[in-house]
């Protein structure tokens, strides 16, 4: 069958922006050699094989070592089995597999809609976006904990509360960062899941310690509080309140916990708000924004986190908005001002990304994600009665406003979590530290070794 002068035109136009995203993913941000993953692969390795401890461990020529908690070692025991080169490969399946269920959670089967076409664009444009681009070339794990998040966001959403909180709990002994999700169920009065994350948590950490007990030791009483370990607070990277302060030279960490203090307060008031109104995705989003700007350390790449947001602009009905802030996320700008931070142009240019994170926070949509049609049930469900005005105000959850819903909406019924057993109408639903002057271990460039640098994993 030959195909129409329309499908060869979206081919032509596909092509040539595919070749366009080629190029600039190769010349103007740079591969980033899988420096991080060359941290992971090096420790286990200099652990198992070596007999040597893991946090002792560094990169050849640089500072760099493993910074992560020590169930996250254990988990990466396979590595030892493996050459650098094959845990590279596994390295972007997995990545690449966690993307795909990322995007499967957030956009439901809205994707479908699109097409082939559709969702080639989409691919070209993921491609350019920076946090996205640069956990791939690194070989970091931020997709990963972002899929076991989301999965526990989707299970929630959809009423299977069962297994919910695991995934938050592994994501949580894996990185630190992820445990502010546990003060989101907290918030949500969904004590159950909040208990079950924590008790994954606590359990992973102790299996761990078991594995590793003077990794452990060490982790928890000395390379945890040293953030020397992972880099320069000011590094332009370091895109949070924390690398703000650094950059403007103010030490005092008063100042930053009283930051910090004030954004925690915005993020449950509004939280709490989104989950009251049934919008799980709208409270999980704004809880990545918070974990960015709270962290001492939030690299660029950490800013996938942000992804959830846009979709919420986008159901939201705002999509310019949220393609032109993306559309910054893009372009690196940040590094404009690697060599000097100072000035106002240096105070705004240099924090651009932790504005979009921080403006996302303050104004992200809450009560006015768009309701869509339920889906329909595998069941004999669309040939049931209407329910009487009489029913109980606990109709299942399968229906509720979440993450598979490509508007992420649902049909009337009650929420689970703060205001459960309240009944509504469909039309209210809603869907580190900077590297050191020294060479750049992670560029293939000398030429752009500056705009490259980047520390290990936070």
């Amino acid at each position: 069958m030959t195909p129409s002068r329309t499908d060869r035109t979206r081919l032509l136009l596909l092509f040539a922006l595919a070749a366009t995203v080629t190029v600039f993913t190769a010349t103007v941000p740079l591969l980033r050699d899988w420096f991080d993953l060359r941290v992971y692969h090096g420790a286990v390795d200099h652990w198992i094989h070596h007999g040597g401890r893991i946090y002792d461990y560094r990169v050849p020529g640089t500072p760099y070592g493993f910074t992560y908690p020590p169930f996250a070692a254990v988990a990466m025991l396979p590595m030892a089995l493996l050459g650098l080169h094959t845990a590279i490969a596994v390295a972007l399946l997995l990545n690449l597999a966690a993307l795909a269920v990322v995007l499967r959670i957030l956009t439901g089967p809205a994707w479908r809609r699109y097409g082939w076409y559709g969702c080639a664009l989409g691919a070209c444009l993921l491609a350019l976006f920076e946090p996205l681009r640069d956990t791939i070339s690194f070989g970091q794990v931020n997709l990963l904990l972002l899929a076991l998040v989301l999965t526990d966001a989707r299970l929630l959403a959809t009423g299977r509360e069962r297994w919910a909180g695991v995934g938050i709990g592994l994501a949580a002994a894996i990185k630190l960062t992820p445990a502010l999700f546990i003060g989101l169920l907290l918030l949500a009065g969904r004590r159950r899941e909040a208990v079950r994350a924590t008790a994954v948590a606590a359990g992973a950490t102790a299996f761990a310690a078991c594995v590793a007990p003077d990794a452990s030791r060490y982790y928890w009483t000395v390379a945890m509080w040293d953030t020397t370990r992972v880099g320069r607070l000011d590094y332009v990277s370091n895109q949070s309140l924390q690398g703000i302060l650094a950059r403007l030279g103010e030490p005092d960490r008063a100042v930053w916990a009283a930051a910090v203090l004030l954004v925690l307060c915005v993020w449950a008031s509004r939280s709490r708000r989104a989950v009251a109104a049934g919008e799980w995705p709208t409270a999980f989003a704004l809880t990545g924004l918070t974990a960015c700007l709270v962290s001492p350390i939030t690299w660029v790449h950490h800013l996938v986190w942000l992804l959830p947001s846009f979709v919420v602009l986008v159901r939201a009905g705002h999509p310019r908005v949220a393609g032109a802030l993306y559309a910054v996320l893009c372009t690196s700008v940040v590094w404009l001002w690697f060599d000097d931070a100072s000035g106002v142009d240096g105070f705004l240019g240099s924090n651009t990304y932790t504005w979009i994170t921080l403006g996302l926070l303050l104004w992200l949509p809450v009560g006015q994600l768009r309701s869509a049609r339920p889906a329909l049930s595998r069941s004999a469900s669309a040939t049931a009665a209407a329910p009487s005005t009489a029913a109980p105000a606990i109709a299942p959850v399968s229906g509720h406003p979440g993450l598979s819903s490509p508007a992420g909406g649902t049909a009337a019924g009650s929420e689970a979590g703060p205001g459960r057993g309240r009944t509504r109408s469909a039309s209210s639903d809603p869907t580190g530290s900077t590297c050191p002057a020294a060479a750049n271990p992670q560029s293939s460039s000398a030429r752009a070794s500056s705009y490259t640098a980047k520390p290990p994993p936070a």
